[in-house]
């Protein structure tokens, strides 16, 4: 997979950071609220037409009718307790350990959504970077797992980071590397498409509307530029590391576009390439799927896409842990210390990885080395 680079941010002085989410994240939505507290589906999408018996997103086994499915509305949600994160980021990172012969140790991270700061802190921790924000791992390998923008403050800035730690990483003897995230899907179908309408399967849609509702931020739109696109277009949807299935997406929907991971993530770059606003709605909608391995079955879908394309193990980002937990606490509670995420959660028979921390709603940004005991 090529990976362009570009000149990253300028990184501060480590020190305890305040990550208070800006106020423009929590703004109105031009859709009416489908949810309520704790995540749950609020009177608008009890009473709409296309409702399902499920939240949206919900993941479904190939050949299971999901008609009703539509990214129209508001995917999870953000929620804004008012509260802030402190982050402490010591000045003495982690050191990663050296090979001396073969490639170096393996680290995921999950979805990032603009929050850069949280971001550097966290490799610094891992002893991926230095204090000047620079690739300092060697010939480690690191894998983002999608989801660089919308909902948190820097989006541009987090894809500039990941595209200048390619290039050092590289230099270096390792590598840093990227997964297309729904996310990343929706903001190349704002840019390219607009208020284009498209068939949504429920109704009118257009990727300008589903982008304002899912967290996007008229900054990083304002930022974006043609190597920021071009880098997105071609990211990998699916790869394989040390056994492990990396994807974005706790779904199925891969199944869909190929019998093995080239002929996946060449199905989904020649779908970008060809620039058709429904073609990449589709592609969009299959993405933001989720939960296909949660509950009964969920160990069995798992098997489906490791039979079908390698690997003991999937590791994904997508959805986040406190939702996959059912710990989600309630925007009205400010006495609520929110979601506490430790770690990745390792569930469906133990053939699953979760990377969502909850970054969007105080959780935790993770990064992670594999391979990760049960």
């Amino acid at each position: 997979m090529t990976q362009g680079a570009g000149q990253g941010p300028e990184v501060r002085t480590p020190t305890v950071r305040d990550f208070r989410a800006p106020t423009d994240v929590h703004e109105a939505d031009p859709y009416a609220q489908p949810y309520g507290p704790y995540g749950q589906p609020g009177p608008h999408w009890q009473q709409s037409p296309h409702a399902q018996q499920m939240p949206p997103g919900e993941g479904t086994r190939p050949g299971e009718d999901d008609e009703g499915y539509t990214p129209t509305q508001r995917d999870l949600p953000v929620i804004n307790r008012g509260d802030t994160l402190q982050v402490p980021v010591s000045p003495e990172a982690a050191t990663v350990p050296q090979s001396t012969a073969g490639p170096g140790p393996l680290y995921v991270v999950g979805d990032v959504h603009g929050y850069l700061d949280e971001l550097v802190a966290a490799l610094r921790e891992k002893g991926l970077i230095d204090i000047d924000g620079r690739w300092s791992a060697g010939t480690a390998r690191l894998w983002f797992l999608g989801d660089f923008t919308d909902r948190g403050p820097d989006g541009i800035g987090v894809i500039d980071l990941v595209m200048r730690l390619s290039a050092e990483a590289a230099a270096a003897g390792g590598y840093c590397k990227a997964l297309m995230g729904n996310h990343e899907l929706l903001l190349l179908g704002a840019k390219r498409f607009g208020d284009t309408p498209v068939n949504s399967g429920a109704g009118t849609a257009t990727f300008q509307a589903a982008w304002l509702l899912n967290g996007g931020q008229k900054t990083d739109m304002e930022r974006l530029e043609d190597h920021h696109l071009q880098w997105m277009a071609r990211l990998d949807a699916m790869e394989l590391a040390d056994g492990h299935l990396l994807v974005h997406s706790d779904t199925t929907a891969y199944l869909d576009y190929g019998d093995s991971i080239e002929a996946v993530n060449d199905t989904v770059r020649e779908a970008l390439t060809r620039n058709d606003a429904d073609e990449c709605w589709d592609l969009f909608r299959k993405f933001t799927k989720r939960f296909a391995f949660r509950d009964d079955g969920g160990a069995q879908a798992v098997r489906e896409l490791l039979d079908m394309y390698g690997g003991s193990r999937i590791v994904h980002g997508h959805s986040p842990i406190p939702y996959l937990l059912g710990e989600v606490g309630s925007e009205e509670d400010d006495d609520s210390a929110g979601p506490v995420v430790e770690g990745p959660h390792v569930y469906a028979d133990g053939l699953a990885i979760a990377m969502d921390g909850g970054v969007t709603m105080a959780g935790k940004l993770l990064v992670q080395q594999l391979p990760l005991d049960s």
